[in-house]
């Protein structure tokens, strides 16, 4: 009778260890397809703000980021997530190389 407590003490315990195992690394997988999704969407933006936008060559965002002029004459950068993020003139700084 002991054996057979201990062999279920042990089963139970490779289960948890393995259940808790498959969330982190289901967790791990969860960012890293956020970070790809992210970078994707940043260089498919970037990408179509080229070929669409006009680039403001002297000009660049709060972090040096490259900045577009769109058909209404507004001024963005495209952020980390694929999103452009509208600057008035005022806050653009001289691009740093």
């Amino acid at each position: 009778m002991k054996n057979i407590v201990k062999a279920a003490i042990v089963a139970v315990g490779l289960f948890a260890a393995s259940y808790s195992h498959a969330q982190s690394v289901g967790q791990d997988v969860k960012k890293t397809a956020k970070k790809v999704g992210n970078k994707t969407a940043e260089v498919a933006s970037k990408g179509a703000s080229s070929v669409v936008d006009k680039k403001y060559d002297g000009k660049a965002g709060p972090n040096n980021e490259t900045i577009f002029i769109d058909k209404n004459s507004a001024y963005y950068y495209i952020n980390k997530k694929g999103k452009r993020v509208y600057v008035p003139k005022e806050q653009l700084r001289d691009k740093v190389e």
